[in-house]
């Protein structure tokens, strides 16, 4: 039967991934291959009122945790931010039949051994969790940058299985490839679109998700193109035929409601026109400082500005969010109390995240 709507039709082109930790969206809108998120996705989805029991067990179980010698060196919030992440990602690893993707601190963007650090411990998590999950389907997401991408090229020797997320530029690609992460997120518009609501990118990633795909068919890298950051059905049509395409709850639904019968927009994957030939590989593995010289003049300094933008970005919208929230002075009264004791809704999820972004160095943005 020919698709009917455009969420079928891209089904049948590309493998329609979810972006979004809330379950129903991954059971009803279904079947998706894997689950992707971050920490400002999970924020967002422990403030909803279903998830009061999930926050009650995140905090006993990370009181726990902390009192065995493999958790000595992770702050409460920290750990506790890693603990719900998983709890929700396992949850949503039974209605998705790939990659559950969890993202590796932003704070550690630019250590190697931070961030291979924080990847073992999630992984760990999911151990202690659910001894009997196959943690073969765990995706780490690790930032773009020199020292993530050493950090994926560690773990994917290992068997540990990443996503090089923020990506904006060839030469970050190459690398990722060079380094054999298991997927790239070229982002199709910089993050400002999604926290400033006059702000519309002019210079989207389209053309390079479709660069991004033939440079590793031509020199036969494994690297799959999962293109992220999407505002619109129109954008997600035009990357039909990318390997992965993951997607937002709201945008789903977008898709699922609109008829192919009368749709016109163009997939860049369409016919040969657009197809132009690739540079041979570029090697930047052993090299740090032509990429970095590389990186730099990328799009005239533009794909290095939106990179270091990935940040200050979601720290800010959490933090924002924190001083908005009801539970403020909840969070300062509850700030010292006893890990002994039960920490209610607000004291958790808000401590946590308050603990995690305002209390690392370079969290001022604002």
């Amino acid at each position: 039967m020919a698709p009917q709507n455009l969420l079928e039709l891209l089904r049948s082109r590309t493998v329609v991934d979810c972006d979004t930790m809330e379950f129903e969206v991954a059971k009803s809108l279904g079947p998706f291959t894997d689950c992707t998120s971050n920490q400002a996705i999970a924020f967002f989805e422990l403030q909803k009122p279903e998830n009061k029991k999930l926050l009650q067990e995140t905090a006993e179980t990370t009181q726990n945790l902390l009192r065995t010698q493999d958790y000595q060196d992770v702050k409460f919030s920290e750990l506790a931010v890693e603990v719900a992440m998983v709890k929700l990602q396992l949850a949503i690893a039974s209605v998705v039949t790939g990659f559950v993707h969890v993202q590796t601190n932003p704070y550690h963007s630019y250590g190697t051994g931070e961030m291979i650090q924080d990847a073992n411990r999630i992984i760990s998590i999911f151990r202690n969790l659910d001894p009997h999950f196959n943690t073969d389907r765990i995706c780490l997401k690790i930032p773009s940058t020199w020292e993530g991408l050493q950090a994926c090229k560690f773990l994917e020797r290992e068997g540990i299985r990443t996503l090089a997320t923020t990506l904006f530029s060839i030469e970050q690609a190459a690398l990722a490839g060079e380094v054999q992460c298991t997927y790239v997120a070229p982002y199709v518009n910089e993050l400002k679109v999604h926290f400033d609501a006059g702000f519309t990118d002019t210079n989207k990633a389209h053309q390079l998700c479709f660069e991004i795909q033939q440079y590793y068919s031509k020199n036969n890298l494994r690297t799959k193109v999962l293109p992220a950051s999407l505002t619109n059905i129109d954008e997600i049509m035009t990357l039909a035929g990318v390997d992965h395409i993951t997607i937002s709850p709201a945008l789903l639904r977008d898709l699922a409601a609109t008829a192919v019968e009368g749709y016109k927009v163009k997939s860049l994957f369409d016919g040969n026109e657009q197809k132009k030939s690739q540079p041979t590989a570029l090697e930047f593995e052993n090299d740090e400082s032509l990429w970095r010289i590389s990186f730099t003049r990328s799009g005239k300094g533009e794909a290095e500005r939106k990179l270091s933008q990935n940040a200050e970005y979601q720290i800010c919208k959490v933090r924002r969010s924190l001083k908005s929230s009801r539970n403020t002075n909840a969070i300062e009264a509850n700030s010292k109390r006893s890990t002994k004791r039960p920490m209610r809704k607000g004291s958790v999820v808000n401590k946590v995240y308050k603990d995690l972004y305002e209390s690392n160095q370079g969290a001022e943005f604002e």
